[in-house]
């Protein structure tokens, strides 16, 4: 999940928002694109070869990219000003060919969010280098920009997906420590993961809990 920026700029309006969504769009897809790689290459360490067979340990967005979730859908919210929700395809994972399977599990859900907290605080360090040059002309404009939005979009990616929802990471995670039979009862509730997003996306409930946690880690990076 990542949220639209504000503020004005001395741009046109046309090339001020097209600038805009591609400072949002190349973190976004790179964010999205390692956060599902390392949930196929962790899942590989611990045994399972099916995302390598299908082709999904490459980091070309375009064997990552759902046409709806990583490009329409984050365009149209993005246009309405409203908080930006984006998915990628997920890579597949047979938690069944772990081992040992519930270390894997948790493991594989995990490697998502923690890399995008690592890309966060890889783009904190490269905006500081960037703050103390002297650059011009559109850089001084883009450069800054991108890399804010990269930390961004990869705490929110990270916060959000751990979040302990299925079938959200957080949610992995939590069925993988949980003794047997409260995760498959657990389990069951992952029929409901949809709704339950939608109503903390799009309700105060939101912005009441998750955002000063992101806002937070924000500040403390940049």
């Amino acid at each position: 999940m990542l949220a639209a920026p504000g503020g004005t700029t001395d741009l046109g309006n046309t090339q001020a928002f097209v600038i805009t969504l591609l400072v949002w769009a190349v973190p976004t897809i790179l964010a999205i694109v390692f956060h599902e790689v390392m949930h196929g290459r962790i899942a590989l360490a611990f045994g399972d070869e099916t995302a390598a067979r299908a082709g999904r340990l490459t980091f070309n967005p375009l064997y990552h990219i759902d046409p709806i979730g990583t490009i329409a859908l984050p365009a149209l919210l993005l246009f309405l000003h409203l908080p930006v929700f984006g998915y990628a395809k997920p890579v597949p994972v047979d938690f069944r060919r772990l081992n040992p399977r519930r270390l894997g599990m948790v493991a594989v859900a995990a490697a998502g969010p923690l890399t995008n907290f690592a890309l966060a605080g890889a783009s904190a360090i490269v905006f500081k280098f960037v703050s103390t040059l002297s650059l011009s002309g559109m850089a001084a404009y883009i450069l800054p920009r991108l890399l804010q939005a990269s930390v961004a979009v990869n705490v929110m990616l990270g916060v959000f997906n751990l979040l302990p929802l299925l079938p959200l990471d957080g949610g992995r995670v939590v069925a993988g420590i949980m003794p047997a039979a409260l995760a498959r009862a657990y389990a069951k509730l992952e029929r409901f993961g949809f709704l339950l997003l939608m109503l903390l996306l799009y309700t105060d409930w939101f912005e009441a809990m998750i955002y000063p946690v992101i806002r937070a880690i924000i500040r403390a990076l940049l």
